[in-house]
């Protein structure tokens, strides 16, 4: 698996819960979102623009993924809504390692190069520094309808937040405010119909809570 087969695997729309921890506050966030995945080959005029903003060879470009997102974040009313374009460029034709162009960062609203690794058990890491933090970040899947993810992102010499997201691939019809549920939710996961959900702990119950 190449980066574009895991944007590939990402295509479509999901259902987001997130858990954020802003440590030096002693905070914890909560939201929700859905997300929208779209790839693009390697000639989209977008991808070729990306490349030519961060100076790079639009020919080494392996293709795009286009982010798109509508989010809640409890207790706040602010507006989360957002987008990014990834383009990711191999060190050399078929490494597992290369510079992710971004359009707009994942820390900081402003184009950012960082890096990319897929791992051999299929993960993807990545990694951007930006002028004041920096961003690791880890994708993988629990299933073919179950993405996770995790960031940490450090600023002023040490660690300030982490976060874990775990999604569920939405359907037609399905959306933020109709996200899926019960029997479902169960199938869409490979749950077996009729098994017992506990809830183990008073922090984190299943989809979060």
């Amino acid at each position: 698996m190449d980066v574009m087969d895991f944007f590939r695997t990402c295509e479509g729309r999901w259902y987001s819960q997130r858990v954020s921890h802003h440590l030096a506050f002693r905070r914890q966030e909560k939201g929700e979102s859905e997300i929208a995945i779209t790839c693009m080959s390697g000639d989209a005029p977008e991808v070729v623009a990306l490349c030519e903003l961060h100076k790079m060879d639009p020919a080494q470009a392996l293709g795009g993924a286009l982010v798109c997102w509508h989010g809640v974040v409890q207790g706040d009313d602010l507006n989360h809504d957002g987008r990014s374009l990834l383009v990711p460029v191999p060190d050399q034709p078929g490494a597992k390692t290369g510079a992710l162009l971004r359009d707009l960062g994942y820390a900081e609203i402003v184009p950012v190069a960082g890096r990319y690794a897929v791992g051999a058990d299929g993960s993807l890491a990545l990694n951007t520094c930006y002028q004041d933090t920096e961003s690791e970040e880890r994708f993988w899947f629990g299933g073919e309808n179950l993405r996770f993810r995790c960031s940490t992102l450090k600023r002023w010499g040490g660690l300030s937040m982490t976060t874990f997201c775990s999604e569920v691939r939405l359907q037609e019809g399905e959306s933020l405010q109709n996200r899926p549920a019960g029997a479902i939710l169960q199938e869409r996961l490979g749950i077996p119909t009729g098994a017992e959900l506990k809830v183990t702990s008073q922090s984190y119950s299943p989809w979060g809570g």
